[in-house]
């Protein structure tokens, strides 16, 4: 059996009502296995010409990299901001039983937990 394509997103939300709305339909939809909503971050970047500073909710999106551009659709429909931040990085090592899972119960996963 090959490694599953496991991916961690980053996405930031201007509410904690929003981040989970977010989140909820991710793993409804089957686009992620789970997602954490980290509260208050600051976060401070240049935007329109001007630095902002401003409080967010962090999201960790755990998915698998065929489900990207699902994750990404999902995200720009619920998202308020005009340029929602998406950026995913690969997962090039963890515990296997872990990366099995969350291949596992995203669309075209192979078994339910």
């Amino acid at each position: 059996m090959s490694e599953p394509s496991v991916i961690l997103v980053f996405c930031t939300a201007s509410t904690e009502k929003e981040a989970v709305q977010i989140a909820q339909a991710l793993v409804e939809r089957e686009e992620a296995a789970c997602v954490n909503v980290v509260p208050m971050i600051r976060s401070i970047y240049r935007w329109k010409g001007k630095i902002s500073s401003e409080t967010e909710q962090l999201l960790l999106i755990k998915t698998t990299q065929p489900l990207l551009e699902d994750v990404k659709k999902t995200v720009k429909e619920l998202h308020s901001y005009e340029l929602p931040e998406i950026v995913a990085v690969s997962v090039d090592d963890g515990d296997k039983n872990a990366l099995n899972w969350i291949a596992s119960v995203v669309k075209g996963g192979r078994e339910n937990y």
